[in-house]
């Protein structure tokens, strides 16, 4: 019997990928993903059969592997970042449901909030929650909710999918309900291309925020109250005395 193993390539340079999944992608037979995380590993596994869905068919992609392990392949469901963070771990798991077969391994993953924040400084070395701004599979109020209540109990935040074509505004909207609890120069931080061509970072404060420029491969990073620029770089310190 065939396997999915549902793997976290990490920003997408091979420097981040953890061990176990490069080992995982060695082995299997077949690698199934969106074309954009496929086409970050297909020059390091070319001997493999690789297919592709575009965004918004992961239901379709999730199935087809299920369906390429019970016919006995092995096969590698690649997601960005980790797989069970925002990835397609739970999305494998509904789909198989209570059966014992294909036997599922999920291989964990960098994901964004750390890989970004490395790159920032230290910005999440205290309490943090992580946000997704996609309002596609959670509705918007929910969102607006989970921002409040983030900001309310002083939380650095992380934002990921900040912006999208269908959705341009919603960074913009996110810093305006954080901006009714926290004050315009909350350092904030942005993160992106992380691991891959044009990576770049940079800092600025919240009311900046509002009207910067970013993308879907752009991490986005709110500061607590005690979050500082140091020499460049934004740190949360972790409360440590006589420092």
């Amino acid at each position: 019997m065939g396997k999915v193993s549902v793997v976290g390539i990490g920003p997408g340079n091979y420097e981040n990928m953890t061990i176990g999944a490069n080992c995982a992608l060695k082995s299997c037979d077949v690698i199934v993903g969106y074309h954009v995380y496929v086409d970050l590993v297909k020059e390091r596994y070319p001997s493999k059969e690789f297919i592709t869905t575009p965004m918004t068919q992961e239901i379709k992609r999730c199935r087809m592997a299920i369906d390429l392990a019970l016919q006995g392949k092995q096969v590698a469901v690649v997601c960005s970042g980790d797989s069970g963070i925002y990835g397609m771990a739970a999305l494998i798991y509904q789909l198989r449901g209570a059966c014992a077969e294909p036997e599922i391994q999920v291989i964990p993953g960098l994901t964004a909030a750390c890989s970004g924040a490395a790159l920032l400084g230290a910005p999440l070395t205290h309490d943090f929650a992580a946000i997704s701004l996609s309002d596609r599979l959670t509705d918007w109020e929910t969102i607006e909710k989970r921002l409040v209540a983030a900001a309310q109990a002083d939380f650095s935040i992380v934002l990921y999918n900040p912006v999208s074509k269908g959705r341009p505004h919603h960074l913009r909207r996110a810093c305006d309900i954080l901006l009714r609890c926290l004050p315009k120069d909350r350092l904030c931080g942005i993160a992106r291309q992380i691991g891959r061509e044009g990576q770049h970072c940079r800092l600025l404060s919240l009311e900046d925020l509002r009207d910067a420029e970013v993308d879907m491969f752009s991490t986005v990073f709110i500061g607590n109250g005690a979050t500082r620029n140091i020499g460049g770089n934004m740190v949360t310190p972790r409360g440590y005395r006589d420092v």
